[in-house]
């Protein structure tokens, strides 16, 4: 194991996770610490771009390209060290962070300064059964839904048992809050975009559920927009949105509620979060979903070295209740969270993070949407719209605004195409060549030989 410890004079201000909060704090601690050689400030990041997660459902949807909502974590933060790894292991007594890569190398990062803001991950812990069903947290998980899905419109239109090939065609989310409305809305309007290549599958043989446990779907928005948004998606062919169901368990291909079973091919769990496994097993108060309780200036009240923020934290807000998990909070939080730390660092008061939600929005698919901007409840292709514009003056870099642009309107006038990234045969050639560089260090030259032969390389 290597140790990397840091020179007594410098100090030094560790980040870990690459998400919103992380990001934009790593950018802000960068621009106050501008000229300073007695501070070193380290990114850690399991991945080496900021996904931006609102946009991910039209990577689902063939609307964007995954490079469309994913951002350089080196373009964005030129002056941070950034280091691509693993977090393993955070020793709070020690103040050492231990990190690792693919292999089994792994090395000691110590701290002055900590910033946890390692996000989150999908609840599977409510529901037996649930790591049967997709995820939709990354940009993997996206792509590996969307050839999921085409997967199952080709394997749907020639199969001539009726009873599997209503299985293929049957699509069940699980959750009603509003990314799950917004995953099953892009879902509905891919299935209308693609349906025109496959002549042999009619539009009603599609099934659509949303299934939700409480009596009204998107419990983030207002009675009327959430009503607005049930009967916009249950206008759809093969749309069934349901309340009041709690799914109890998933088996293999089955959904079980309390009086139905529903047969299903692609089963999608995006109810609830939880923290990261790291987080979780830290030895600081926690609130009752596991996130770090922290004070209003996002300080840990166990270890005032340690800072959260995003989704892995719970920050009171002046009445005592937690903020929401939204991007536009993460941004904001990272702003007071990197000023705090340069006013400990210069020792100087500290301030609370205080915020009022500018508002809510999401998309239905078909150009349609529905939004809260500044208490102002806004619904079908303005609110669409909107969202849009919204997302494009907060994308980071011009380039990358310009992208977004012409994607969005190629796909206004064009429909998306069908063609999956085949990650199986990146996945393949990489354990391929993992393999031929261990024969090759071992000297076994005659397999090494073999291996590389063309018919053996594919």
């Amino acid at each position: 194991m290597n140790a990397e410890t840091q020179t007594p004079s410098i100090t030094r201000i560790l980040l870990l996770g690459g998400g919103f909060a992380g990001i934009y704090t790593a950018r802000r601690l960068e621009k106050l610490f501008a000229g300073r050689s007695d501070v070193e400030i380290i990114l850690v990041s399991r991945d080496n771009f900021l996904l931006m997660t609102p946009l991910m459902f039209e990577v689902c949807s063939g609307t964007l390209e995954a490079s469309d909502c994913s951002i350089s974590i080196r373009e964005f933060v030129r002056n941070v060290k950034f280091v691509e790894a693993s977090v393993d292991e955070i020793d709070l007594e020690q103040r050492l962070v231990r990190v690792s890569w693919g292999d089994a190398n792994q090395r000691e990062l110590a701290y002055d300064q900590l910033v946890l803001a390692m996000g989150g991950l999908t609840n599977t812990s409510r529901i037996s059964g649930s790591e049967l069903a997709f995820t939709f947290k990354t940009l993997a998980d996206a792509i590996l839904l969307r050839n999921h899905v085409i997967e199952r419109m080709e394997r749907a239109e020639p199969e001539s048992d009726a009873k599997l090939r209503r299985r293929q065609l049957t699509f069940v989310v699980i959750g009603g809050g509003l990314v799950d409305v917004e995953v099953f809305g892009e879902l509905t309007a891919f299935m209308d975009e693609i349906l025109r290549y496959y002549p042999g599958i009619r539009r009603e043989e599609i099934r659509l559920y949303l299934l939700q446990a409480s009596e009204e779907i998107m419990p983030e928005l207002s009675k009327k927009l959430a009503e607005y948004s049930t009967h916009l998606l249950s206008k759809r062919k093969g749309v069934s949105i349901r309340v009041n169901s709690p799914v109890e368990r998933i088996t293999p291909g089955q959904v079980h509620l309390k009086d139905e079973i529903l047969e299903a091919s692609t089963i999608v769990l995006s109810a609830g979060v939880v923290p990261s496994p790291i987080v979780a097993r830290l030895a600081v108060e926690k609130d009752q979903r596991g996130k770090i309780a922290v004070e209003p200036t996002m300080r840990c009240k166990q270890h005032p070295e340690v800072w959260a923020a995003g989704d892995c934290a719970s920050i009171p807000d002046p009445t005592g209740k937690p903020y929401p998990d939204l991007a536009q909070h993460a941004m904001r939080e990272a702003k007071v969270l990197a000023d705090n730390i340069y006013a400990t660092v210069n020792q100087l008061p500290i301030k609370p993070f205080v915020y009022k939600t500018k508002g809510v929005m999401a998309s239905l698919g078909h150009h349609r949407g529905v939004a809260v901007m500044m208490g102002i409840p806004l619904r079908g292709f303005l609110a669409w719209w909107l969202r849009r514009s919204y997302y494009i003056l907060v994308t980071p870099r011009m380039a990358q605004r310009v992208r977004l642009v012409a994607d969005w309107t190629i796909g206004f006038f064009f429909h998306p195409t069908l063609s999956k990234i085949d990650l199986n045969t990146e996945r393949e050639m990489l354990l391929h060549y993992a393999a031929v560089r261990a024969l090759a260090e071992s000297g076994r030259a005659t397999e090494v030989k073999s291996a590389i032969a063309p018919e053996n390389a594919r």
